[in-house]
């Protein structure tokens, strides 16, 4: 791993100023918007200061600033995970970013004659890896407070709206048979790598096993129950699939025994690394519970139960979430909450995971009010109702705009009837641009892995989409103000003439 040089908290290019550094007020990309928020964030002295003391915290126990190889400051590190996720770019793309594009290097400190500091793919990947979701919420509460601050927010009256979506892993569709698929490709090609690495040569077929296994699961997968009206057709369609599912499962059980009784040798030779025959011991126990599930299903004819299914070996936090869309019949990954004020800031996130929307909405104003303790009014929809959400939402905020499920008591109805509450509730439909915004700046679909990788990548986007608000109502701000300039020289022009 890289490890981290050059943390002081001085500003990194002394030679220029982040303030004097120019950006296009004209321009509608994201880039300018979210370069603008970080260069208002460095350039207040106060924020700074409190920004770099939560960066800080990040670097690892045993990290040396003084030895090592090159590595990426604490700034650097920020500025280009904010981009990688606002602009919904891979490591790639941020990699070309940050060793060609003259802007991006002038935030990161470069002057146009430092022409070999050049970052490396691997350097981006482990540094921006060092964040946490804590850390990443510390930050977004500072960058969220100097916007409230921009904006002449009195600390008095923030007016949040509550909505949940699915943030969707990096996944295939998952059927029992390719699941097995991968658990297998997974066990053969780690216990062959071990093999090798030992230089025994029990596995040095092992590229020949997966064409041969491959072989009998795309024959499963491409055949298909008979819509004859006859029954013998059918029924001999129908020992087809059974066929070839049993074939496809004896091949791969006869490896994974085989698998088994290796990594027994390896351990009681000593000679192997126990972490790594540990992770193929992790993906044998999914092979077997695959190989149930295929034969239970298609030689049994057995309905499998949802809460038996995985749908993702290698996400395992994966869930199957089906919201009633249109043309969206399910959803795999998880949900996440957000809680958006009227300025368009996010104050407060959650990663749902196996949570419905009821069972987080009281969860989601309280810790958002122990951020920001100015909330005093919340809508949501009708998913996140129950009664108990009702009460225990009183005592938390001013204005409880949580619609009720069904037939309303004349007591409800006073409520929802009101005034403020129909405001309220025609309000709330802007925190469907604000999911869409986020969307759109990273939180379609997950590239990182693990569940923390998950959580890291959500609070990453909202924070860089916090910083990207902020920095495009500074540049509204700006472009304003240089137009009433002109306009005034205009004038003035026109009345010298």
């Amino acid at each position: 791993m890289q490890i981290l040089q050059n943390q002081q908290f001085k500003p990194k290019n002394e030679k220029s100023s982040f303030s004097s550094i120019e950006l296009d007020l004209r321009s509608r990309d994201e880039i300018p918007q979210l370069l603008a928020g970080l260069q208002a964030i460095y350039a207040n002295r106060k924020t700074r200061n409190k920004v770099f003391a939560i960066l800080e915290d990040i670097i690892p126990d045993n990290t040396d600033a003084g030895n090592g190889r090159p590595g990426m400051d604490l700034w650097s590190i920020l500025v280009l995970g904010t981009l990688r996720l606002n602009c919904n770019w891979d490591y790639d793309k941020v990699l070309e970013i940050a060793n060609n594009h003259k802007t991006v290097r002038d935030f990161l400190g470069h002057t146009i004659y430092e022409f070999d500091q050049r970052y490396a793919l691997q350097t981006l990947k482990d540094n921006v890896s060092l964040f946490t979701p804590q850390h990443l919420e510390q930050i977004n509460q500072v960058v969220v407070e100097v916007g409230h601050k921009l904006l002449g927010y009195d600390g008095r009256s923030l007016k949040g709206r509550c909505d949940s979506f699915v943030l969707e892993t990096n996944v295939h569709y998952p059927t029992d048979i390719n699941l097995l698929w991968d658990a297998i490709r997974k066990i053969i090609t780690l216990i062959a790598a071990e093999f090798d690495t030992q230089e025994i040569t029990q596995w040095r077929q092992s590229k020949y096993i997966l064409r041969k296994i491959k072989k009998l699961f795309t024959r499963a997968r491409r055949l298909k129950r008979s819509n004859s009206k006859k029954e013998k057709r059918k029924a001999e369609k129908e020992q087809q699939i059974i066929q070839a599912h049993q074939q496809y499962v004896d091949l791969a059980r006869l490896y994974i025994e085989r698998a088994r009784f290796d990594i027994g040798f390896l351990k009681r030779s000593g000679i192997s690394n126990i972490a790594q025959l540990m992770v193929i011991e992790h993906f044998i126990m999914h092979a077997e519970r695959q190989i149930d599930q295929i034969l239970r299903r298609v030689v049994n004819g057995e309905k499998i139960a949802h809460s038996e299914k995985v749908f993702s070996l290698f996400e395992e936090h994966t869930e199957w979430i089906s919201k009633g869309k249109a043309g969206v019949p399910q959803e795999l990954g998880l949900k996440v909450c957000i809680l958006e004020d009227q300025y368009g800031f996010i104050l407060h996130h959650h990663v749902m995971e196996h949570q419905t929307d009821d069972q987080v909405a009281v969860t989601m104003v309280a810790d958002a009010k122990k951020k920001h303790g100015g909330l005093t009014s919340c809508s949501f929809d009708k998913g996140f109702h129950s009664p108990k959400n009702q009460e225990d939402l009183k005592p938390l905020l001013d204005q409880v705009v949580l619609p009720r499920k069904g037939r309303l008591s004349k007591k409800a109805g006073e409520i929802e009837y009101s005034e403020d509450f129909i405001q309220a509730r025609h309000k709330h439909s802007a925190v469907e641009s604000a999911i869409n915004a986020l969307e759109n700046h990273g939180l379609d679909r997950c590239r990182d892995h693990g569940l923390e990788g998950f959580k890291r990548y959500v609070a990453l986007a909202v924070l860089s989409r916090n910083i990207q608000i902020l920095g495009a109502k500074l540049q509204k701000r700006a472009l304003k103000k240089l137009q009433r300039r002109k306009k005034k020289e205009v004038n003035s022009y026109r009345l010298a003439a």
